[in-house]
């Protein structure tokens, strides 16, 4: 599958690259269903991140693969956010939580496909007025 993070996710295990593309697709999925217009899809701080175009609509979600967490994935949300917080309230078990920012997926385990889809969702439309 090619897309912008190809040359960064190139060296990384097979594993860890199959699910990083499965879980772009529930990334970008959620965008779309919580219409939140075109997303930008860029490198911080070297790692895949994706966030609205649009001003006010949403805050960044990252996604990485490290060395010294090898059978892991992260995905990282703001830490000035309640994002990891309300994710701890609602989903405690589906991923290990690391302070207020990253939320680990122990590669090879079935995704939670649900949390994931939610997290991005709650990301994205996070600074929407209601």
């Amino acid at each position: 599958m090619t897309h912008p993070f190809s040359n960064t996710t190139a060296t990384w295990p097979d594993p860890a690259r199959e699910q990083f593309n499965t879980m772009r697709e529930l990334i970008l999925n959620a965008a779309q269903e919580a219409d939140v217009g075109p997303m930008e899809e860029s490198l911080k701080w070297g790692q895949p991140a994706w966030r609205p175009k649009r001003p006010r609509q949403g805050s960044t979600l990252r996604l990485s693969w490290q060395d010294n967490a090898p059978q892991a994935l992260a995905l990282y949300v703001d830490c000035k956010t309640t994002l990891s917080a309300t994710m701890r309230d609602i989903y405690p078990l589906e991923f290990e939580y690391e302070t207020n920012r990253a939320l680990r997926l122990s590669i090879g385990a079935p995704l939670p496909k649900q949390a994931i889809d939610h997290l991005a969702r709650l990301t994205f439309t996070y600074h929407r007025k209601s």
